[in-house]
């Protein structure tokens, strides 16, 4: 009899009320690498998105490093659902399921070799000095273009839709960029 994988999984609040972080104590994904699926339709290539779609409140799954992030929708308390989705998880892993089945990539193939300078610059900084801290609280913001002064993100995970993000991407990242890049005049995220 081969023995069973033994997952641990955590859970790890995050400012988005409709977001719950679900952390493993292994790496999920490729480093650098996410997977958002905003609806069911998306989740045809992640067999553990698809599961967690089958609850009725689950409105998003995000895939990024070591952990899920699932969004539910405003009228259930995560004190009644939040052990149903930690058992789907865990049971998803532990019979050693794949997480996805085959590439898919939410990630903008946009070519290296097309970016400016200060593109480059833009991205640095998103990468140093926000990412961390956006993907501690479940979510991932990914620079989309530039134009006339306006910076363009895209947020994922736990992020998107979360009443905070708006103050935080204008008082915080908007704030960062606008004093290190004097030619950002400000930044705007799609999908919001």
């Amino acid at each position: 009899m081969e023995d069973k994988k033994v997952v641990n999984i955590y859970f790890e609040a995050n400012p988005n009320p409709n977001s719950l972080k679900f952390v493993a104590d292994f790496m999920l994904v490729e480093e650098g690498k996410n997977y958002d699926f905003p609806n069911k339709e998306s989740t045809k290539n992640a067999p553990l998105a698809n599961k967690l779609f089958e609850l009725d409140y689950v409105t998003r799954v995000f895939y990024m490093s070591n952990f899920l992030t699932v969004t539910k929708t405003e009228n259930i308390d995560w004190l009644e659902i939040r052990e149903e989705i930690k058992s789907i998880i865990k049971d998803h892993l532990e019979e050693g399921f794949p997480l996805l089945s085959d590439k898919t990539s939410n990630e903008d193939p946009a070519s290296q070799s097309d970016e400016s300078d200060l593109e480059r610059r833009i991205k640095e900084i998103l990468d140093e000095y926000v990412k961390p801290a956006v993907e501690q609280d479940g979510g991932a913001i990914s620079y989309a273009s530039f134009k006339d002064g306006v910076v363009k993100v895209k947020l994922q995970g736990a992020c998107s839709g979360c009443p905070s993000s708006l103050v935080t991407l204008k008082a915080g990242i908007e704030n960062l960029l606008i004093r290190m890049i004097p030619e950002v005049k400000e930044v705007d995220a799609e999908g919001i």
